[in-house]
């Protein structure tokens, strides 16, 4: 059996495709969204977050953290941690006594996955829903997925992939075959507006819509429009187009108005949050947006 390291499961999801469903978050992502909700699955190991509400500054952590990688703060700021220099920043979860410090992600095999997600199949059946496999970007540990996909779906259970495409086409294209479902990302469409909020170019990725479509799989289109990033209205109209000429294939478009939900973990990781000063999304633009989609023969569904 394979193994592979998840981030995190959400049961009962509403928002991840039809039905009421079992979400696996897959750790390490090939993009750098300037958005990202979900910064826990961008490296391809283990995180740990810190909570600075829980820190009682005993020092617990002080005393075992290599090369003086952990120090007091001031009084009531809990710990400094270089965790550059902290190797081994993970023993912390054991060694705070208050929980200040929590693993992220956990390496399970298929057979593990499969038999704890198998546990909801009830739920799955009588909501007509499923499981979703997320991320970070699942493709990238694309063998371990696709084997739990085949337990699950000899179970009978419906199975949505959530990806970015940002996967080379043999890689991608056989666990798209596997499943049921597809939620594809679409981001931008001019490729230096998709560079400048990802860190790529999304020539794969639209070269992979294509041909996710022409296998006839169906597709979930999801665009996130976020103030000053991707949010002109000729490119936004540009994706639109673009799903509309993928045909039958696509099912909906879901249009997602940016949110900051994610932030806090940013600070939990120590990790910067690059778009602080972001300017309120425009309700109108979402408002046009939706209302293009449907001149041109979209289903369009509005979320957050």
């Amino acid at each position: 059996m394979k193994t592979g390291l998840i981030s995190r499961i959400q049961r009962y999801s509403t928002k991840d495709g039809p039905g009421l469903r079992t979400t696996v978050f897959m750790q390490q992502c090939n993009l750098r969204c300037l958005w990202c909700a979900n910064p826990e699955t961008l490296r391809p190991g283990f995180n740990v977050f810190w909570f600075k509400e829980r820190c009682r500054q005993c020092g617990s952590c002080v005393q075992a953290a290599v090369n003086n990688s952990i120090t007091l703060a001031e009084p009531g700021e809990g710990v400094n941690i270089d965790r550059k220099q902290c190797s081994n920043l993970i023993e912390m979860v054991d060694v705070c006594p208050y929980d200040a410090y929590e693993k992220a992600g956990r390496e399970m095999t298929s057979r593990e996955l499969a038999d704890l997600l198998l546990r909801d199949k009830a739920f799955y059946d009588t909501s007509g829903g499923g499981v979703t496999f997320s991320g970070g970007e699942p493709a990238l540990q694309a063998e371990f997925v696709h084997e739990t996909v085949q337990l699950l779906k000899a179970e009978g259970v419906h199975v949505c992939l959530d990806t970015a495409g940002n996967i080379r086409r043999e890689k991608l294209l056989p666990l798209v075959d596997a499943v049921d479902l597809v939620s594809y990302d679409i981001k931008a469409f001019d490729p230096e507006i998709h560079l400048a909020c990802t860190g790529v170019d999304n020539r794969l990725i639209l070269e992979n819509a294509k041909a996710i479509a022409a296998m006839g799989k169906p597709i979930l289109a999801r665009m996130v429009i976020v103030p000053t990033q991707n949010d002109r209205p000729d490119d936004i109209r540009k994706r639109l187009d673009f799903i509309h000429s993928l045909g039958s294939a696509v099912l909906q478009v879901d249009i997602l108005a940016y949110h900051i939900y994610g932030i806090g973990k940013y600070h939990k990781l120590d990790m910067p949050y690059l778009l602080n000063d972001l300017p309120p999304l425009v309700p109108e633009i979402i408002d046009q947006t939706k209302q293009y989609a449907e001149e041109i023969g979209l289903t369009a569904t509005l979320g957050g």
